[in-house]
Parts: C-alpha cells; structure tokens; sequence
C-alpha cells in the first residue's frame, strides 16, 4: 500500500473522517482494480469502529494514493469486488 494518501472532500460526503479513512486503507482486506475500470482502484478495509468501508482511489504514483470516495461497504460493489 502507498505510504501517502492524499484524500480530496469528494471522499468526506458522507460523514467519514480522514482517520476512518486511513484506518480503511490500513486494514485493507481488498485491494485491486475497479470492475470496468482502468484506472480506478477499489479498497475494502475498516473505519475506526469496525465498519467495513469501500474506498476508490487513483494511483498517483508508487508511493502515493488519491482518495475521491469513501463510505460504508455496500453489497453490490462487494460482490463485483469478489467475482
């Protein structure tokens, strides 16, 4: 995982802040591109209480992230994630 995540306001929308975020990101227990996608990348980890969360990020470069959506884990985007 990068060592720096750059996390832009889109990402803050609905009520997660920056520590849930990392902690997320952390606790990764998925990590790989979004179905469809080329360039968007799709994590699925843990907030700070234990909430699974669904993370999408584009990668910047070797070392760093850039976060543009976060919130709780929902089923469909799991089960694309998982096929």
């Amino acid at each position: 995982m990068a060592d720096n995540i750059i996390i832009i306001e889109t990402a803050f929308r609905h009520g997660f802040t920056q520590e849930d975020i990392k902690k997320a990101v952390e606790t990764s227990i998925y990590e790989g591109l979004l179905l469809g996608e080329d360039d968007i990348f799709a994590i699925i980890g843990f907030d700070t209480r234990g909430n699974p969360m669904e993370i999408f990020y584009n990668l910047i470069d070797n070392e760093t992230i850039r976060v543009f959506h976060a919130m709780e884990l929902r089923e469909k985007v799991a089960a694309q994630m998982y096929n």
